[in-house]
């Protein structure tokens, strides 16, 4: 499968609002972007167009309204926004990532469970 351009800052974050609530309309997103960032429609509707013209989300008609929702689960969607992260900003390493997570993070029971797991997988010692 091929891998999707990657995405900005701004699109990260509508992806994040979209993926969070599955369906979602212009309106939804502008108001969300007008309350947080003091951004306009236009701008709700860009960041959206472009996510979909890069694969990130489909859109419906119901209505006579555009209905916009993720292709992909929420997890993959995550897991591609921190992919981005990983390899664009912090060169591929995840070092800096676990340092931060370590040192800045309040991880709860569940949460610890959650990553020695994922550390187990990697094939590492969690001991």
């Amino acid at each position: 499968m091929a891998r999707k351009p990657g995405i900005g800052q701004a699109e990260s974050e509508v992806l994040r609002f979209i993926a969070d609530r599955q369906v979602v309309t212009v309106s939804d997103v502008a108001d969300h972007l007008a309350e947080t960032k003091g951004q306009s429609r236009n701008t709700a509707m860009t960041v959206m167009e472009r996510l979909r013209a890069k694969g990130f989300l489909k859109r419906s008609k119901a209505e006579g309204v555009y209905r916009y929702s993720p292709m992909a689960s929420k997890a993959s969607v995550m897991e591609g926004i921190v992919q981005d992260f990983v390899e664009g900003v912090l060169g591929g390493s995840v070092s800096p990532l676990v340092a931060y997570l370590t040192n800045r993070v309040d991880v709860d029971e569940e949460q610890l469970a959650e990553l020695k797991r994922l550390v187990e997988r990697l094939g590492g010692d969690t001991k």
